[in-house]
């Protein structure tokens, strides 16, 4: 069996556009595609955090939200003729749900925290950061076009999950939070 694989590259975006799906051409300085470039930073640097991590619950945690991240930058890449799956708000709960499971392990939090800690936890701090990035971008683009109502609640409960998430695993590797009272 001959196995033919596609170039990786198509040479349509040497002008500076990109197809969403669905056919249409854009600007690869668009809103939207700010919006799902940065999605896709975010999935990338929860790569990076999951390779620091030596926690398996957590990181099958973050693998699935690997998955969400490919459905909600798909689900900002397609215009209004692409058929694309879609972030859900059933999805949303399921993240609140899973805050609660892990914030329910933790002290309560008076004080505001430096990000960091372990190398895992403050990767996952990292991310949250990339995250509220993503979500101002994905704001912008719901200004000006119509988005899932959905996409701007779940990028937020997951910005709200890696912060907690950072905390579990500081808190089981025993890596002091340091916490900042102001200046």
């Amino acid at each position: 069996m001959v196995l033919i694989t596609a170039r990786i590259y198509t040479r349509t975006g040497d002008k500076g556009e990109t197809g969403l799906v669905g056919g249409t051409r854009v600007s690869k300085d668009s809103t939207r595609v700010e919006a799902y470039g940065s999605v896709d930073e975010i999935n990338s640097a929860l790569g990076v955090a999951r390779s620091a991590l030596s926690d398996n619950e957590i990181s099958s945690v973050l693998e699935e939200l690997q998955k969400d991240l490919f459905v909600a930058g798909a689900d900002l890449a397609g215009d209004k003729g692409g058929r694309v799956p879609r972030i859900t708000k059933e999805r949303v709960f399921e993240l609140e749900r899973i805050i609660d499971r892990f914030e329910s392990e933790l002290p309560p939090l008076h004080v505001f925290i430096l990000p960091g800690g372990g190398r895992a936890g403050a990767s996952l701090h990292f991310v949250r950061a990339v995250t509220r990035r993503a979500e101002r971008r994905i704001v912008t683009l719901s200004r000006k076009e119509d988005i899932n109502e959905q996409l701007i609640p779940y990028i937020n409960r997951l910005s709200d999950l890696l912060f907690v998430l950072a905390r579990v695993v500081n808190h089981r590797e025993k890596q002091t939070e340091v916490e900042w009272h102001g200046s």
